[in-house]
Formats: structure tokens, C-alpha cells, sequence
């Protein structure tokens, strides 16, 4: 028997909107359905990115999230503003990523460069 890892999803009040945001991060095109489906896919052996519309907003801190490893942690964190993610204090404390969030709140954590 195989299995394939096929998508993460992410739960969303506005799944259009979380969708074009992470389609921007990760400068993928934006995939879509007839019956309001959106996600990006990572290509290779990475998962696709679901975003899938629900009635209730977010309440609590993600129990799951994503890290993103850029080649440079500032500029990755500037370029993420401006494309409407915000950074979040979720009790990290003084840590060497970054923890932000995305339009609707969801967070996810953008660490330092590996070293070379």
C-alpha cells in the first residue's frame, strides 16, 4: 500500500482572499474550482495548499502551522508585510524567527537563513 501526502488545509472565512495572500508568498499561481476551491501548488514532492471556506472565524492560536526559511530574514518579514501578513506575539518570547500572521490570523514563522 502507498500514501501520498496530497495538500495542507487551511480553514478560512474568506478563502479567496487567504489564498491570493499565499499564492503571493509564494509567488505560485493561484488554482481555483467551480465550487469555490483555491490552492497553490508547491510542485515536486511538496503538498498542495487547500484553502477551504468555513462559517466560524479563528478563536484560538493554530495547532499547526508553517515555517518559511528565506535567504534573508528581514527582508522576507518587509516583503510579507506588505503583502498584509502582521507580526503576532503568541508568548515566543525572544526567539530567532519571526512569528506572523496572515490575513485572517493564521500564524506561521519565518525562521533565519541556514547557515552557509
Amino acid at each position: 500500500m502507498t500514501l501520498r501526502w496530497q495538500c495542507i488545509v487551511v480553514d478560512c472565512r474568506d478563502a479567496r482572499r487567504v489564498a491570493e495572500f499565499w499564492s503571493q508568498v509564494f509567488q505560485l499561481p493561484l488554482q481555483g474550482s467551480d465550487d469555490g476551491d483555491w490552492w497553490i501548488e508547491l510542485g515536486g514532492d511538496s503538498p498542495d495548499i487547500l484553502f477551504l471556506e468555513v462559517p466560524e472565524a479563528k478563536t484560538v492560536k493554530n495547532r499547526l502551522h508553517l515555517d518559511l526559511r528565506p535567504d534573508q530574514q528581514d527582508a522576507e518579514v518587509r516583503r510579507l508585510e506588505s503583502l498584509g501578513a502582521r507580526r503576532v506575539d503568541i508568548g515566543q518570547g525572544d526567539v530567532t524567527w519571526v512569528v506572523m500572521a496572515d490575513p485572517e490570523g493564521n500564524e506561521f514563522c519565518v525562521l533565519r537563513p541556514l547557515p552557509a
